[in-house]
């Protein structure tokens, strides 16, 4: 019942004309963020960003949300129509959804994706408020020395699923703890690793980490790829499904939402398991499994309806225990600690309007996405065949301004070019930013809390082992570094 009356509240947040605009923003952003191949949810967050200092926190937080869920589906326009997956997660899509588009069957594939796209979101949204708060009420228990080792714990997640190798993982981890010890100390006033520049003592702009990891690099890099050849857009005959289509796609929708859903709400899990996952279960399900492949129905609507369902569902780990699973996320983690709203099981009880209007915009959102998602079929086309270089170009200046307007300090954009570099060299190199990025945003709250408990412990460190909440975390932290460890062995081994 709560949680059905605080999405009441939340609705009430999202229906002023402000907030819709910022929602129908968000998502129009996202879905050309969906589309254009290699910018993605993460780089679409950061430019936007900058917009967001200037706003109030719920609309600023709703209109990134947007673009996350946005550009879920933006990426099955091109990979139904091009065979041009603008997402990760929209390959599988790809599998069926371009032979049903030779088939002149692509408006259908492009419909019940919307649709399941529409219903897995919002089963996913329901579902998010109906847990979200007892989940909150038992996190809100916790003291100093749990928070401190579930933020590690969310650390080591991090470091263990979003990258290819534990070891890079950790050493992004202790590289963002690194950067986050740049400033005024907290507890005794004084710089720290500032290197004698005035410009430091507040710290590195979170922004210019941001941005330039996920906003320039690939820019940077994309200047030494050679150009993208674009496919041709497979025509359009029939947009609007048959009975008989909705029959065929109401069982993989149905299965879709459960699998997005229920992989959705563990930490660390990229979206594009889910869409895999559901295509598999489809196929092992169908009676004609030959089919797939070949342009089947059933392989466009379970795992385009896993898709948004896992992005919405996405938000619970953020939202009731403060850990983002995704790089996506950790920036939108980062943009709620700008606005001074700290992500977990806290926010409910002091930001409701905040949390609550985000869950209702999720609704709201997908519902603007099934609006907006037949007539800007043909512009999302026209844009894919834009020069990358002139893309490129834009997200630059884009990201340049935005970077400066925030304080009018050059300083910004020095940080802002050094980080795009190392950024870049990192994803040459293969490194995870995700982890970098997490650990530079919880780096602080970490020392807050690390102090706190060893202030009230009187300096026994056994404390975070004789309390059982934080000895739990501490053992799933280490079962994590093991399992990925062991792991990351076993394949090397494989491939010897």
């Amino acid at each position: 019942m709560d949680g059905l009356l605080g999405l009441l509240q939340g609705f009430e947040v999202v229906f002023t004309w402000q907030n819709l605009l910022f929602a129908l923003i968000g998502c129009l952003t996202g879905m050309l963020v969906g589309v254009l191949p290699g910018v993605g949810q993460s780089a679409g967050m950061a430019m936007l960003i900058p917009i967001s200092y200037h706003l109030e926190p719920s609309g600023a937080i709703i209109m990134l949300a947007s673009i996350f869920y946005g550009a879920a589906y933006g990426g099955t326009i091109t990979s139904v129509l091009m065979n041009v997956p603008g997402e990760s997660e929209s390959i599988v899509t790809t599998f069926d959804g371009y032979p049903m588009a030779q088939q002149g069957r692509g408006g259908i594939a492009l419909s019940i994706s919307a649709i399941g796209s529409f219903i897995g979101g919002t089963a996913a949204t329901i579902a998010l408020a109906l847990v979200a708060i007892p989940i909150s009420r038992l996190a809100v228990r916790l003291g100093p020395p749990e928070y401190a080792t579930l933020m590690i714990l969310g650390l080591c997640l991090a470091a263990g699923l979003l990258g290819s190798s534990i070891v890079k993982g950790l050493i992004m981890v202790v590289f963002g703890l690194l950067l986050s010890q740049i400033g005024t100390d907290p507890a005794l006033g004084i710089p720290r690793l500032t290197l004698g520049q005035a410009s430091l003592l507040d710290g590195i702009p979170i922004l210019a980490i941001i941005m330039g990891f996920y906003g320039l690099s690939d820019v940077l890099l994309s200047l030494f790829k050679p150009a993208e050849k674009r496919g041709v857009a497979a025509p359009i005959t029939r947009l609007l499904p048959r009975a008989s289509d909705l029959r065929e796609a109401a069982g993989p929708i149905a299965r879709g939402t459960l699998v997005g859903a229920t992989i959705g709400i563990l930490p660390g899990m990229a979206s594009a398991v889910s869409t895999f996952f559901s295509y598999a279960l489809e196929r092992r399900v169908s009676k004609t499994p030959e089919k797939f492949g070949k342009g089947a129905l059933a392989g466009v609507a379970g795992p385009e309806t896993a898709n948004n369902a896992f992005a919405n569902a996405s938000f619970l780990p953020l939202m009731t225990l403060g850990i983002p699973g995704s790089a996506a996320l950790a920036i939108l983690f980062g943009a709620l600690m700008i606005q001074g709203i700290t992500p977990g099981p806290l926010m409910f009880r002091d930001h409701p309007d905040v949390a609550w209007g985000l869950i209702a915009s999720m609704i709201v959102g997908n519902g603007m996405l099934l609006a907006l998602s037949f007539p800007l079929i043909g512009i999302w086309v026209s844009i894919l065949k834009l020069p990358s270089n002139l893309i490129g170009a834009i997200i630059i200046v884009v990201s340049m301004i935005g970077v400066y307007t925030v304080s009018s300090n050059p300083f910004d954009l020095m940080a802002l070019t050094i980080f795009t570099v190392i950024g870049a060299g990192l994803k040459v190199l293969n490194f995870p930013l995700a982890p970098a990025i997490l650990a530079f945003i919880l780096g602080r709250p970490i020392e807050s809390a690390l102090g706190q408990t060893l202030n009230i412990a009187q300096g026994d460190a056994t404390v975070f082992l004789t309390r059982p909440i934080s000895a739990t975390f501490i053992a799933l932290s280490l079962l994590i570094i093991v399992s990925s460890g062991w792991r990351l062995y076993r394949d090397r081994q494989a491939t010897r």
